[in-house]
């Protein structure tokens, strides 16, 4: 028999940044809405509130720095915990990592009860150097084992080593996975007008289009890329380099932008700023890249592969778990230059080779990332929690 409540449960989602929001978690907040869920969403406002509010989002500000700063993060979850207090929220669900400790100390602080943490990416990684990754692991696993009371994880790498180290107990930590709209949205098997957006960005109806989204900073492995397809570029003026994404004004990495500037008028390179019709991009593309030094379980991947595209991604967590070298793309070693540059004119030299991985990617995309199958699992969750049975 199913349990009514008088009232909708309510969700507090907690990130750094509105642009995560309207990114990373609008599907999840959406889908939440429509189960009967009253959801606020406590972030700082970089200029999305109004557009994520026309959407019927509640947006809530709350003062979130991205780094570690005592007086900054001190009045953060103060703001937090006045928030919790006044709202009295059901479920705490918090992400990205600053925002997310601060989260989890203010419910804590508070008595918060179901406080959920979803790690995108572990912020510890094996590049650090081993005072800062023993740092961060051990923040890490005390807020999990201590201050959450459900961890979900969506990397297989990153929920082994939380289920190996005991980050939190295996009944109470969950597989999450990442998905992508991967039916109405990035679907490869819908009509686009590839001739028209081509044009529309200056490339050739036989150009091969090597395709990029992401922060343009020196973590996502911009230099390298570039470097390597203007060595490709030389052989091959049939080649072009389309970059989606920008820097924005939050973003700690204000120097490499600044290096970017010159780089990104180099021939072949198109460089779009930050785009809403990322399917009709990819639709006019032939290849996806990723050569990030460190991902947790990369969206961008998913949206190429349900659209159909073979991929070149660095061999790290997160994206050796969405392509598999020979079937639906190639690995290289991150920051490896020459690698990348080997891959990349492997994959424009090969036409068939591109068509064989295309159709891989999609099936690799329907088979584990479904982005249904990933809010069902939440949505699971939180019934569980609110204790309402559909």
């Amino acid at each position: 028999m199913a349990i009514v409540r008088a009232e909708a449960p309510k969700i507090l989602q907690v990130c750094a940044i509105d642009f995560s929001v309207d990114r990373l978690l609008k599907p999840l907040i959406l889908e939440s809405m429509n189960k009967g869920y009253e959801v606020h969403n406590g972030c700082e406002d970089t200029g999305f509130f109004t557009e994520l509010e026309s959407e019927n989002l509640t947006m809530v500000r709350v003062p979130i720095e991205r780094k570690i700063s005592p007086i900054s993060n001190l009045k953060a979850v103060k703001s937090l915990m006045n928030l919790m207090k006044q709202e009295k929220y059901d479920i705490v669900h918090v992400h990205t990592p600053v925002a997310a400790l601060l989260a989890r100390v203010a419910a804590k602080l508070v008595g918060q009860k179901n406080i959920v943490y979803t790690a995108h990416g572990f912020y510890f990684h094996d590049d650090m150097k081993p005072l800062v990754y023993k740092v961060f692991y051990t923040i890490e696993k005390f807020a999990a084992r201590w201050m959450t009371d459900w961890l979900l994880v969506q990397s297989i790498e990153d929920y082994q080593l939380a289920i190996d180290n005991r980050f939190s107990s295996k009944e109470k930590t969950i597989h999450l996975s990442n998905g992508v709209d991967i039916w109405n949205r990035f679907n490869m098997n819908h009509t686009f007008d590839v001739e028209g957006m081509r044009e529309s960005i200056d490339i050739e109806k036989d150009d091969i289009v090597f395709t990029f989204i992401g922060r343009l900073v020196k973590e996502k492995g911009i230099f390298e890329l570039i470097e390597a397809f203007n060595e490709l570029y030389k052989k091959n003026q049939h080649v072009k380099l389309v970059l989606i994404g920008g820097l924005l004004d939050s973003e700690r990495d204000q120097e490499s932008y600044n290096k970017l500037e010159k780089l990104l008028k180099s021939p072949g390179v198109r460089h779009l700023g930050f785009r809403n019709d990322t399917p009709e991009l990819l639709a006019a593309s032939n290849v996806f890249l990723l050569p990030s030094h460190r991902e947790g379980l990369p969206r961008s991947i998913i949206e190429a592969m349900g659209m159909g595209l073979p991929i070149i991604a660095s061999n790290i967590r997160g994206c050796r778990e969405e392509v598999f070298p020979g079937k639906n793309g190639f690995l290289f070693e991150k920051e490896n230059t020459n690698e990348l540059y080997k891959a990349m004119k492997q994959m424009a030299a090969d036409g068939e080779m591109r068509k064989k991985f295309s159709i891989n990617s999609r099936t690799i995309a329907e088979e584990l990332f479904d982005e249904q199958k990933v809010l069902a699992k939440q949505i699971a969750l939180f019934d569980k929690l609110t204790k309402v049975v559909k």
